[in-house]
């Protein structure tokens, strides 16, 4: 198949991950025989030194021709300061609602060969498996906003329309699964998530009878994803939870670097990246994990290129790595050996490219 497909590097390591999550990508089509246009476009702090704009017109032109979007990550020290007229993370929410990509899919599933990698007891994280899927274009981060010296507001607004669409991503989701669903709000104190909780069990009730819904508030829900996180399938979330409960979560697998995301709308089309930030203390030095990004790879060719077979080979292709004993710095102790960002990509090229 012919297909077109955005790279936004980014800052920081996004560069060094992409770049190994495009080798990965380029022997794919090789063995299989695709063409691939992949077309690099600046973004996020890259792109506000350069053209004065996180996401420039021509970069959100090419996103929306793209039959899929690939993004390292971005924002860093250089642009952080409370009071820069433009910050890296706009590009990223505008990006978002552009594209219309409103479901955030993150799957949390434990390699075997890793289970000692994770700090919390290895009976506690074996066998993990399970998907968040986070509402992404609303909530607090794309409310109205107000600062002057002595006072902040950020709004968190909600309407029937987006939780619905939502909670029927997760259910169908869960459908293919072990059919749990586990909807998480703060239904106790805030109005969005009272909302958040009626709209998700008239849904469910009307809609996916086979499905188990189980409400957990944030807190409780972050409290047994680190005692019991085997019990959870499928978790769907409002925004800035899902923000915070994925990063929790990826402690289960061992590190940040190896998680992947799918952002996905209504079409095909879909914007894949790590879930990690740009980490500007070790970019450049070629040491950043680029599994996550590989992973991430992994479900643009499944979900916006219909490529399950070619997905589940650079999935297979990237455990037989980690089982080989393949680990970046991030995944081994202080002074023990580990393979460079571009060790670990041609690892999983490697290892694709031997048929079972």
């Amino acid at each position: 198949m012919k297909a077109r497909i955005a790279v936004l590097p980014g800052d920081g390591i996004g560069p060094e991950v992409i770049a190994a999550g495009l080798h990965c990508l380029r022997a794919v089509a090789d063995r299989f025989g695709h063409e691939l246009e992949l077309t690099e476009l600046p973004f996020g702090g890259a792109a506000i030194d350069a053209h004065g704009d996180p996401l420039p017109p021509a970069t959100l032109a090419a996103c929306r021709a793209a039959d899929a979007v690939l993004l390292g990550a971005i924002g860093g020290p250089k642009w952080a300061s409370p009071d820069a007229p433009l910050r890296p993370e706009s590009g990223l929410l505008r990006l978002r609602k552009e594209l219309g990509v409103y479901a955030n899919l993150r799957p949390v599933k434990v390699h075997p060969a890793l289970v000692s990698a994770s700090t919390l007891k290895p009976e506690v994280v074996a066998g993990v498996d399970l998907v968040f899927m986070r509402e992404l274009t609303g909530g607090i981060y794309f409310g109205d906003k107000t600062r002057d010296a002595v006072r902040a507001t950020d709004t968190c607004t909600y309407t029937a329309a987006e939780i619905e669409r939502i909670v029927r991503a997760a259910a169908r989701l869960a459908q293919t699964r072990r059919r749990r669903l586990t909807s998480i709000d703060k239904a106790n104190v805030l109005e969005t998530s009272r909302l958040w909780r009626a709209v998700c069990q008239r849904v469910m009730e009307r809609e996916f009878p086979d499905v188990t819904l189980e409400h957990q508030l944030v807190d409780a829900a972050a409290m047994h994803l680190i005692h019991r996180p085997r019990d959870f399938d499928v978790l769907v979330t409002e925004n800035m939870f899902g923000d915070i409960l994925t990063d929790e979560a990826s402690m289960l697998a061992g590190s940040l670097g190896l998680l992947p995301s799918a952002s996905l709308g209504e079409g095909r089309r879909g914007v894949y990246e790590p879930i990690h930030g740009s980490a500007p203390d070790i970019a450049g030095r070629g040491i950043a994990n680029p599994f996550g990004a590989i992973y991430s790879v992994a479900l643009l060719l499944r979900h916006s290129l219909g490529l399950a077979m070619e997905a589940a080979a650079l999935e297979q292709a990237a455990d037989a790595a980690l089982a080989a004993g393949v680990r970046t710095a991030d995944l081994v102790g202080a002074g023990a050996r580990c393979s460079s960002t571009r060790e670990a990509a041609a690892a999983v090229v490697s290892s694709l490219g031997r048929r079972p």
